[in-house]
């Protein structure tokens, strides 16, 4: 079977996981194979990758389009490769890098070198990235700007939450019902509604 893995760190809103899905159609994988999340490449636990890694059988495929898709961590990395080689998987890595584990197959150590380099620059690059966006929100504070989200007040309540509001006061609606049909988690519901009470 051949699997594939799109990841970006932020939501659909603020990057497009569309085009990795589209270049691993290109290379054969049948869209009800591809597995994708939203999630920091740093984070070891992600539920997209380790159900792939979890459904994925001997002498499977699996094809991502880089190495910093896969994890920006070369502990993370490392772990990922063990767990190729003990189910014997293979991993394509934009046709660049094959790990071919599955039966009949070892892992030549100039791959697996390749392999551990290209996931020290994916690790670098991120803590490149951050180091860049702490000067830059530094550099914000100092000239005044406030940083990070606006705090939420009744003004700026969603309007969907305050439609369904005034049944949630006369008990014509609960907290479950609200957070169904706004699409919105619990937490959020409890939040607005603290905010309300506040007033």
């Amino acid at each position: 079977m051949l699997y594939g893995y799109a990841r970006c760190s932020t939501n659909e809103k603020k990057q497009d996981i569309d085009r990795q899905k589209r270049e691993l159609k290109k290379l054969g994988v049948d869209a009800d194979n591809i597995f994708w999340e939203y999630e920091s490449g740093m984070k070891n636990d992600r539920v997209q990758l380790d159900r792939l890694l979890t459904i994925a059988e001997e002498g499977d495929t699996i094809i991502v389009l880089e190495v910093s898709r896969l994890t920006r961590s070369t502990q993370k990395l490392c772990s990922i490769i063990d767990e190729i080689k003990e189910k014997r998987l293979k991993l394509i890595i934009d046709k660049s890098i094959t790990v071919d584990c599955t039966p009949g197959h070892e892992i030549d150590p100039m791959t697996k070198g390749m392999l551990m380099m290209w996931g020290v620059f994916a690790e670098l690059e991120h803590d490149i990235i951050c180091q860049r966006v702490k000067s830059g929100m530094e550099n914000a504070r100092a000239k005044g700007t406030i940083i990070g989200r606006p705090k939420t007040t009744e003004e700026n309540i969603p309007a969907v939450f305050m439609k369904y509001y005034p049944k949630y006061i006369k008990k014509e609606m609960n907290i479950s019902e609200m957070s169904r049909l706004c699409q919105m988690s619990r937490t959020t519901i409890y939040k607005y509604i603290k905010i309300l009470e506040q007033q």
